[in-house]
């Protein structure tokens, strides 16, 4: 089974970008009628911050759009998006992780969540502009002044990319993972190189065929991928995560460190506790 992809550009030399920040909450009210982009970037001037991560959980979306994972169709790519789902009616949002930055001059978010309306329950990458809030909701996250995630091209890959920039004086990391990194490794690798002992660990992104814990593994190379439950602890990792495949089949659980590795990218907020 192939258990990794190819990807067209060079590869690149800094496998784990990281940048350290201070993060302070993020909290605030979405307001119905916004475009979700729109009242995303708006709460997180209100607060003061310029990236970081936000818990969608519990908006109302109507109307809503994503997409799912893909395998490429032609050689520019290692691997794509599906076709955009446009469901009818209103959806609701939750649990989702959208990574905040920026990417030309503007606001940007990449979100990957579970979301539920009359099709059921689906998982994917959310569109946020071109989903429109639907009621008035209050949502919460972390957020850094000093630190964001930047939009950038990406040669290796051939996709515009979050690359973690800025930085300042705080314990916590902004970090992105390149192809081939194992998720749980890197982590670790981040904390040791960092001085930090512990921390809860954010983030979204793909894996190439997941190996779960309990002996499960999803044959896809190309997945989306939310952290659910992430923390590092006494030199070990713990990444509980939801995904989905090319099939929209949803998994969910505990990842087998060491075999888990990066397809495309992967965001992560690392928010230091010791």
């Amino acid at each position: 089974m192939t258990r990794r992809l190819v990807h067209p550009g060079p590869r690149a030399p800094d496998r784990r970008q990281a940048v350290r920040c201070d993060l302070r909450p993020v909290e605030g009210e979405l307001r119905a009628g916004g475009v979700l982009m729109a009242e995303v970037a708006a709460l997180f001037a209100r607060n003061g911050c310029k990236g970081g991560i936000l818990w969608l959980d519990g908006v109302t979306c109507d109307p809503f759009r994503y997409v799912l994972p893909a395998l490429a169709q032609d050689a520019d790519h290692a691997a794509y998006y599906s076709e955009t789902h446009a469901p009818d009616g209103l959806v609701r949002i939750g649990p989702c992780t959208a990574a905040v930055g920026w990417r030309d001059g503007a606001a940007f978010l990449h979100g990957h969540g579970l979301w539920r309306g009359t099709f059921g329950e689906a998982m994917g990458h959310v569109l946020p502009f071109d989903s429109r809030l639907a009621a008035d909701v209050m949502v919460h996250g972390l957020g850094a002044p000093d630190a964001w995630f930047e939009a950038l091209p990406d040669a290796e890959t051939n996709f515009t990319l979050f690359e973690p920039t800025g930085g300042g004086e705080g314990r916590s990391l902004i970090a992105r993972l390149r192809p081939d990194e194992d998720l749980c490794d890197a982590v670790l690798a981040l904390c040791a190189e960092n001085g930090i002992g512990a921390a809860r660990i954010h983030g979204l992104g793909s894996i190439c065929v997941p190996k779960f814990d309990d002996g499960r593994v999803v044959p896809c190379v190309a997945t989306e991928v939310r952290i659910d439950a992430g923390r590092v602890e006494e030199g070990a990792v713990v990444m509980e995560v939801s995904l989905v495949d090319v099939d929209g089949g949803i998994h969910t659980g505990r990842l087998l460190a060491g075999e888990n590795p990066v397809g495309v990218t992967f965001e992560l907020l690392i928010e230091a506790v010791a």
